[in-house]
């Protein structure tokens, strides 16, 4: 049941992300009540983090963010490269639920790639 564990919790994680994901894009990047708001009156700090979010989307920072961090955990051996590998597949998934889902799937099937690949042997 240990070993199952961390799995577990991985599973909860990426389904917690990819909810809150969904939530924040159509709720509030894809709602029509808060272009009209944000028209109006765009101090409002839901206004401001649409357009925070809407300029993080543009310049692709999550895809990007991402990539590297799944290349890191491609290429970095042992625990340090699987430990690198959740960040990754957890900034790939709202970046392609984001809009950015071009580069995302490569950081995502990176990441994959690194939490599914067996240890190494360690030979004497």
């Amino acid at each position: 049941m240990r070993r199952f564990l961390p799995l577990g919790l991985l599973l909860i994680a990426v389904v917690v992300c990819l909810a809150a994901s969904y939530g924040l894009r159509f709720s509030l990047m894809e709602s029509d009540q808060w272009v009209g708001r944000c028209v109006e009156s765009p101090e409002q700090w839901a206004c401001e983090l649409r357009a925070g979010l809407g300029w993080l989307i543009h310049m692709r920072l999550m895809a990007w963010a991402a990539v590297l961090l799944a290349v890191a955990a491609f290429v970095l051996p042992g625990a340090w490269g699987t430990w690198l590998a959740v960040p990754a597949l957890l900034l790939a998934l709202p970046a392609m639920v984001l809009y950015s889902a071009s580069l995302a799937v490569f950081a995502l099937v990176l990441a994959l790639l690194r939490l599914v690949r067996a240890p190494r042997a360690r030979t004497v």
